[in-house]
């Protein structure tokens, strides 16, 4: 029998994604199988606008046998329980995205269509109360110890971080494990003339790397991805409609807060994510609505401190590859697509499509049947996320401006349009096939923007009124009474994770 096992990987392109993908494949690939090799050019360097993550990132670092304290204070990093949005729906508004539910469900039925019964009887209380991060967010608290603290304080966390760092850390990982890095600038990728699948790339000192698989994270450019296969590109502007960012870091000059903020503003949002040695802003925004002038200023006038660089200009087109994985290659980060970071999911699709790839990893055939359900299934990660970043935007009330009267009138995609239907009708979520976020999520931006069904579930009367008030009651008082046993998070990061603030 013909030995058809891919034997040698080049990954073109470092980063976030290069040395995740280095990392994650030298520690599951069996000892010995395969030559990992990744090329980089300092000449060219990195994006790194994703400074904060969802909480499979404790999931990606625990395959890799990672400490956490050690690569929170590494990465310069702080504890993220959620997104606080300000300003979205209408101005004043403000609602927390946390990485929590609200309560287990009760007789079969979600807690919010609980609430939603008491709240027509009269009680005021907010459904965030519910939730224990949006709680211990509120009051500046955190420790991971909680989420052995009951049902009630059940929640996850993610982190932010100095991306670059975070990079770095992952390449002295990978290094450990055997991956061999190349410093050098790709200037031609040569095709095999039998099936059009790349054979090698080639650098500017004439260097050839040859290789089974080909992963690409050269971000934007799409290097072989793009311009060597011309896979093509599903262009969503229309839908999400931001195509530029400024990112800026500042000097500390607010909390050390355990979440991250998104903050509407005039042509898109600005994001706030506070680090041990800074704090990292930016303003994703719409060219057709505010020139790059006019939004670098309303950036700068919104910081917590002096800024500590000049403000770096990105441009993008929402969207994604029509093909992530094209023949031999595999396009990761960037290079296969980018939906703006409004829920934080740069780094996420990195982990879940490294991850369903291993699942699926080819032999030497690279069996067409493979391809097309990895395609199919990114596809509807994408899109569902899509959908997810675009309810954020299409539930506005907001008339203020040219950019939020837009985002009122988007036709939407038919799925998005049917969980609208369906949560103003009754407050269900028809829940898709790979869906990113859950029930809890899309639940906290409705409620968040106060859209709120017409109707609660029927079913929830059959639990008794005094026993159902007594069990909602239970639960917050539980939440409030460990959320003010723990410690604030600004001194939990002094004492357990304290990096050398340079």
């Amino acid at each position: 029998m013909t030995d058809e096992q891919i034997r040698s990987i080049v990954i073109v392109g470092g980063g976030t994604a290069g040395w995740m993908a280095a990392s994650i494949l030298s520690r599951l690939m069996p000892k010995g199988r395969a030559t990992i090799r990744l090329i980089e050019s300092e000449e060219i360097g990195t994006i790194g606008v994703g400074e904060a993550t969802v909480p499979l990132m404790q999931i990606f670092n625990g395959v890799l046998g990672i400490d956490e304290q050690d690569f929170v204070r590494r990465t310069k990093g702080t504890f993220k329980l959620g997104i606080e949005f300000r300003d979205w729906g209408d101005l004043g508004n403000v609602h927390f995205h946390g990485f929590g539910d609200y309560g287990e469900y009760i007789d079969g039925i979600a807690p919010h269509h609980h609430w939603l019964k008491l709240r027509e009887l009269g009680d005021p209380t907010p459904l965030a109360e519910h939730s224990f991060p949006s709680v211990l967010a509120k009051r500046q608290r955190f420790a991971p110890s909680a989420t052995k603290a009951g049902e009630a304080a059940h929640y996850k966390y993610a982190y932010h971080f100095d991306a670059g760092l975070y990079a770095q850390y992952l390449r002295e990982y990978a290094e450990r494990l055997g991956v061999e890095r190349h410093e050098g600038r790709i200037v031609d990728v040569r095709l095999r003339d039998t099936d059009g699948s790349i054979e090698a790339v080639v650098t500017a000192d004439g260097e050839r790397f040859e290789a089974d698989l080909f992963v690409d994270c050269t971000g934007f450019a799409g290097l072989l991805i793009e311009q060597a296969l011309q896979t093509g590109y599903e262009d969503w502007t229309y839908w999400l409609p931001c195509d530029r960012a400024l990112a800026v870091p500042c000097e500390h000059g607010g909390g050390l807060t355990p979440y991250t903020v998104s903050t509407a503003r005039e042509a898109g949002w600005q994001w706030r994510i506070p680090l041990q040695h800074r704090i990292g802003n930016g303003y994703v925004y719409s060219s057709r609505f505010i020139d790059d002038a006019g939004a670098a200023e309303t950036l700068l006038a919104n910081l917590d401190g002096a800024p500590l660089a000049e403000p770096r200009l990105l441009k993008f087109t929402t969207g994604h590859r029509r093909k992530f994985w094209n023949k031999n290659v595999l396009a990761l980060g960037l290079a296969a697509g980018f939906l703006e970071p409004l829920e934080s999911t740069s780094i996420l699709l990195i982990q879940t499509g490294i991850a369903r790839f291993i699942e699926m990893f080819p032999s030497l055939d690279f069996d067409p049947v493979l391809a097309d359900e990895y395609n199919r299934m990114t596809a509807n990660e994408y899109g569902r996320i899509r959908d997810f970043i675009l309810l954020h935007y299409c539930l506005t009330r907001r008339t203020d401006t040219e950019f939020w009267r837009y985002c009122g009138s988007i036709d939407l995609p038919e799925p998005l349009q049917r969980k609208i239907d369906v949560f103003r009708s009754r407050g269900i979520i028809p829940m898709l096939a790979d869906e990113s976020f859950q029930e809890p999520s899309w639940v906290a931006i409705f409620v968040g923007q106060e859209v709120l069904p017409r109707h609660y579930d029927p079913m929830a009367d059959r639990i008794d009124l005094e026993r159902l008030k007594a069990g909602m009651r239970h639960r917050r008082e539980t939440i409030a009474r460990i959320a003010d046993t723990l410690p604030f998070h600004s001194d939990f990061v002094a004492r357990t994770v304290a990096a050398t603030v340079q």
